[in-house]
C-alpha cells in the first residue's frame, strides 16, 4: 500500500460529547451538595445507612471529575504520537472511577455496616434530620438521573433502540456511568430509608447496619458492570452487526466501489470508529490509479464525524476468499 498522505489533524467528538458533559457536570453539582448533607446527617444521627450514603455521594463526586477528565483527553486531536487520536484514554478514566465506586463507596459502606452489626451499636435520635436529608437527596440525585435518560433516550431512539440495552452498550462511557450511578442513588436512598424506618420502628440497630451493608452490595455490582464495560472497549470493542452492515452498505454506495469482501469495525472512542475494508473496485485500471483511488475513498468515509480512520485495500479476486461473516456487524 503506497504512503497516505496527511489529511490534517482530526479531533475526536461530537455535539453528543457536549451533552455528555453537561450531564457530568450536572450529577457533579447533585452529588457535591448530597455528600455534604448526607455527611452532616451521619454525624447527627449516628446512622450506618447514611454512612454508607454519604460514601455514595463522596465516591459519585469523586468519579464526575474522573469522567471529566475522560472527556477532555479523550477528545485531543490526533497527533504524529498518536495518529488514531487518544479516545481510549475515556475507557482508562471511566474505568478508574468504577473502582473508584467500589472501593470508596462499596467496600466502605460494607465495612461500616459490618462494623455497626458486630457492634450493635445504636443510632442517634435524630430520625428528623436523616429523613429530610434523604429526601432533598432524591430530588438532586433524581433530577441528574432524569437528565442522563434525556439524553440516553434521544441517543437510543435515534438508533431504535431499547433505553437500557443502549445503556449498557453505549461506546460513551461519561453516561452510562452518571446513569448507572444516579441509579444506584436512587435505590440507595430507599433502601437508606427503609433501614433507618425499621430501626425506629423496632428500636434494633440491625436493620440500620444491613441497609449500610446492602447499599455496599449494590455499589459493588454497579461498579463491577462498569469495570467489565470499560475493559471490553480498552481491549477492543467491536462494532455490533447492525453498524458492520450499515459501514458496508455506506462504502458500496461509492461509485468506485463494486462489492465488500471484508469489513472489521473496532472502537478507538466514545463514537470514534476504525474501519479496516477490502473491496473490489469497478474495472481493471493500474495499480497506481488503484492506490489513488483507495485513498480517495479513505478520504470521503472519514467525512463521517464518528470515523477516525479507515483503509481500504483491494480485495483477492478469488471469491473463496469473500469472509462470510463481514457482512453481520448500529451507531453506539
Amino acid at each position: 500500500m503506497t504512503s497516505r498522505p496527511d489529511r490534517g489533524p482530526r479531533r475526536a467528538g461530537d455535539a453528543a460529547g457536549g451533552d455528555s458533559v453537561r450531564t457530568v457536570v450536572i450529577a457533579f453539582g447533585a452529588n457535591f451538595g448530597v455528600a455534604i448533607a448526607k455527611s452532616v446527617a451521619a454525624m447527627v444521627t449516628g446512622s450506618a445507612s447514611m454512612v454508607a450514603e454519604s460514601a455514595h455521594s463522596w465516591a459519585d463526586t469523586g468519579n464526575q471529575v474522573f469522567l471529566l477528565i475522560a472527556h477532555r483527553r479523550s477528545t485531543r486531536a490526533a497527533d504524529a504520537a498518536r495518529p488514531l487520536g487518544y479516545g481510549r484514554e475515556a475507557y482508562v478514566w471511566s474505568l478508574l472511577a468504577a473502582v473508584g465506586l467500589f472501593v470508596a463507596g462499596g467496600s466502605v459502606s460494607v465495612w461500616h455496616g459490618v462494623t455497626e452489626l458486630l457492634g450493635a451499636s445504636s443510632v442517634g435520635e435524630d430520625y428528623l434530620v436523616a429523613y429530610v436529608v434523604l429526601a432533598i437527596a432524591f430530588v438532586l440525585e433524581g433530577a441528574s438521573l432524569l437528565r442522563a435518560i434525556k439524553q440516553l433516550r434521544a441517543e437510543a431512539d435515534s438508533h431504535d433502540r431499547d433505553l437500557f440495552d443502549y445503556a449498557l452498550e453505549t461506546s460513551d462511557p461519561t453516561v452510562r456511568a452518571v446513569f448507572a450511578e444516579d441509579s444506584a442513588a436512587i435505590i440507595g436512598i430507599v433502601i437508606a430509608a427503609a433501614g433507618i424506618g425499621l430501626h425506629q420502628l423496632t428500636g434494633a440497630a440491625v436493620w440500620d447496619a444491613s441497609g449500610s451493608v446492602l447499599v455496599g452490595v449494590l455499589l459493588g455490582a454497579v461498579a463491577v458492570v462498569l469495570i467489565d464495560r470499560n475493559r471490553r472497549f480498552l481491549t477492543g470493542e467491536p462494532g455490533s452487526a447492525e453498524l458492520r452492515e450499515a459501514a458496508i452498505a455506506r462504502i458500496e454506495a461509492l461509485p468506485e466501489v463494486a462489492t465488500v469482501r471484508f469489513v472489521r469495525l473496532e472502537y478507538l472512542g466514545p463514537r470514534q470508529l476504525f474501519i479496516v475494508a477490502s473491496v473490489d473496485l469497478v474495472g481493471d485500471k493500474a495499480e497506481s490509479h488503484v492506490a489513488r483511488t483507495l485513498r480517495k475513498l479513505e478520504g470521503e468515509l472519514e467525512r463521517h464525524p464518528q470515523i477516525v480512520d479507515a483503509v481500504l485495500t483491494v480485495a483477492d479476486p478469488d471469491p473463496s476468499d469473500i469472509d462470510g461473516d463481514s457482512r453481520t456487524g448500529e451507531e453506539r
